[in-house]
């Protein structure tokens, strides 16, 4: 997968010699058919947290599990709507390397990546993502119903 910003997001099979083709996230509004990721890790991401959220807005899908870059990919291919990290300390901060090449894909797929509280994410503080709280990656259109749910939540 490769993204320039302003450019948009495109994905080259590794195995056949065909041109890229562009990617986009779904297009799913209502947060009842939405498809759920979350983290593999429990200590990365509060998966009965996740499950209370995933029911206050209505889903009867289960959630997968799913980590490094493959994440990022599910949700700008259109595979996932909704991938969520959320924090189980208060202590825990996010790494960049485990965010910033997925979160350019993403959003030149359309969708959108902030934190918990609806934040960009900030890159430019060293290699933690200290600015920020967790991690909600969607396709865009649920994003603000997935922060309202996370916020009911607490």
């Amino acid at each position: 997968m490769t993204a320039v910003r302003g450019r948009g997001a495109a994905m080259t099979p590794l195995d056949e010699t065909t041109t890229a083709q562009p990617i986009r996230v779904s297009k799913i509004r209502k947060p009842a058919q939405a498809r759920f990721y979350e983290s593999v890790e429990a200590g990365h991401s509060s998966h009965d947290r996740s499950a209370k959220i995933a029911e206050w807005l209505g889903t009867s899908r289960s959630s997968v599990r799913l980590d490094s870059n493959a994440k990022c990919a599910t949700v700008a291919r259109g595979e996932t709507d909704v991938y969520l990290r959320l924090p189980t300390r208060s202590d825990y901060i996010e790494k960049i390397w485990d965010h910033a090449a997925g979160v350019l894909i993403v959003e030149e797929a359309g969708g959108t990546v902030t934190d918990i509280t609806g934040r960009p994410l900030e890159f430019h503080h060293g290699p933690l993502l200290q600015a920020n709280r967790g991690v909600v990656m969607t396709n865009g259109l649920l994003h603000e119903q997935v922060l309202e749910a996370i916020a009911d939540s607490d």
